[in-house]
């Protein structure tokens, strides 16, 4: 999430103009209100990111199909496999504004990790075609993502989610969702755990916090993100990342997701590090942090009814 989409929560502007419409009562208030809180949530940033200088040598560019896409439309991803054969595998889901052009940096300390990553630009972004995302179609995206993942990656213990973000919500749902269909066909979970980084609990509370507001913010959103409320669903071993010199998503967040998720789970604060260079200031911490994540045992899931979906 860049500074740049978190500093616009401080103007309440959009707060006010969907409390306005829902006062007003105008008959294409609420459709109105939601394309707007979508352009204002992800704010797309239309071609290349200033600093991209190419993709790397072994990238392969790929297009992703799935039903839930229209004919017109495609998900744009990039495929780096790791110098080992066999490595394991990530799945990256960014978070708002920037294409995959503006994520090669964290893609890369990734790869020199030595892991696989498929990662994916959400219909909307970047040369991905669609209308402007929303929740359920970015849900939809990592969906069929995952499905290449496998294929690309098909043991199982050997695929990791990976979320920066916005896109840390995105990745936790997938994690729920892979796990209420394992538990339904009475199969192991296609996942060997989940790595959420400088993400949030629900979309609502960071507007709340960053727009020191009181308004109800949580009626005004159509765009939940509620990842407190599936956390605990996930099945699988957890790694939480978060910077304490985080400016736009308080690090307490981060905290917040850890104590609602089952174990195994880890939590690494990484001090000095601001939204976007957990990775790099922590360096060996993070390296060893995922090695346990991969060897931990399977884990626990605290409920069976499924979580709340998303609304829009």
């Amino acid at each position: 999430m860049s500074s740049s989409f978190l500093s616009r929560w401080r103007s309440r502007r959009w707060l006010l103009f969907g409390l306005a419409a829902l006062l007003i009562g105008l008959p294409v208030g609420c459709q109105v209100l939601e394309h707007k809180e979508r352009e204002l949530v992800f704010r797309v940033e239309p071609g290349n990111a200033s600093w991209y200088r190419g993709l790397p040598t072994g990238v392969r560019e790929l297009e992703l199909k799935g039903a839930s896409l229209k004919p017109e439309q495609n998900i744009h991803a990039w495929w780096w496999p790791a110098q080992r054969a066999n490595a394991p595998a990530l799945l990256y889901l960014h978070g708002v504004r920037w294409n995959l052009t503006g994520q090669l940096f964290r893609i890369e300390q990734l790869h020199a990790l030595g892991y696989s990553v498929l990662a994916i630009d959400y219909r909307g972004f970047g040369q991905s075609l669609g209308e402007p995302p929303s929740e359920t179609s970015v849900y939809e995206d990592a969906q069929i993502a995952w499905e290449q993942l496998s294929k690309l990656q098909p043991d199982a213990g050997k695929r990791l989610i990976y979320g920066h973000s916005l896109g840390g919500a995105v990745a936790v749902e997938l994690a729920a969702q892979l796990a209420r269909h394992a538990a339904s066909a009475g199969t192991p979970i296609p996942a060997r755990g989940l790595i959420v980084e400088s993400s949030f609990t629900s979309l609502a509370a960071v507007a709340a916090e960053l727009g020191n507001t009181s308004l109800p913010v949580r009626w005004l959103l159509s765009q939940k993100f509620d990842s407190l409320d599936k956390i605990a669903d996930i099945g699988m071993p957890l790694l939480i990342v978060h910077g304490l010199d985080d400016r736009y998503v308080p690090a307490r967040f981060s905290q917040q997701l850890f104590d609602a998720a089952q174990p195994p789970k880890q939590l690494l604060l990484v001090p000095g590090a601001t939204h976007n260079n957990s990775m790099s200031l922590a360096g060996e911490r993070y390296r060893r942090a995922l090695d346990t994540l991969l060897h931990a045992p399977p884990a626990k899931v605290a409920r069976t009814e499924p979580s709340r979906g998303p609304t829009s």
